[in-house]
């Protein structure tokens, strides 16, 4: 990639690569407006194409890099000069990864490993510069946060997967919403489980040139 600039040179707009409400709440609440253009990505042929063995950081990072490369490519009104950031995540249990359960039988198996023990929550972001239409810079990397989690009685798990919130988020739980009650703490940045984590997105930003303030939302709008 060619060098991207200095930082405090202007940005048009950050680009959420992502349809998560959460994350999209997380950028809102500190300050930034993105536009949100959510990616085509395949993520399981993403995944299988990946050579056998690939570590788990190393699978988020790809599915998150894949996500902003397919936004990149669709964006032609906004990459003139913006920046593109794509996201995923997924909980590590017994070494094996696991993103949105996506139906109740699912949800509640991965509850009956999860329960009174802790996993770790890997979040994969991947940030693109984009100048003129071409990516000028790319960085990208993931962050890991423990989490414990309480073990919910039987009603209270039938009535948590009957929200339907479980269904549709990596590890079949949330810290925002109502999975929250049923974790007993974390180690780590709590944005990350959230589903971005904004250390490590100021550490990116900066890598490709970008301080996070030139992002920040006028507070007077």
């Amino acid at each position: 990639m060619t060098d991207a600039g200095t930082t405090g040179a202007a940005v048009t707009r950050l680009v959420l690569a992502s349809a998560s409400p959460a994350r999209l709440g997380i950028l809102r609440t500190a300050g930034i407006d993105p536009v949100v253009r959510v990616s085509g990505v395949d993520e399981d042929a993403v995944s299988a194409a990946l050579p056998a063995g690939t570590s788990s950081h190393d699978v988020v990072v790809a599915l998150a890099r894949a996500k902003a490369a397919d936004v990149a490519a669709s964006i032609p009104e906004l990459a003139t000069d913006c920046v593109v950031v794509g996201c995923d995540s997924m909980l590590l249990v017994d070494g094996q990864l696991q993103g949105k359960p996506h139906t109740p039988e699912v949800a509640r198996e991965r509850w009956a490993t999860m329960a009174g023990r802790s996993a770790d929550l890997i979040t994969g972001h991947c940030v693109l510069r984009l100048r003129d239409g071409e990516i000028v810079a790319e960085s990208a990397e993931c962050s890991s946060t423990t989490v414990h989690f309480a073990k919910p009685t039987p009603d209270e798990l039938d009535t948590y997967i009957a929200s339907g919130e479980p269904l549709k988020v990596a590890g079949a739980f949330t810290l925002d919403g109502l999975g929250g009650w049923f974790v007993d703490r974390i180690e780590g940045d709590p944005s990350s489980v959230i589903g971005i984590g904004l250390p490590l997105l100021r550490r990116l930003l900066e890598d490709v040139g970008v301080g996070v303030t030139q992002l920040w939302r006028d507070p007077r709008d």
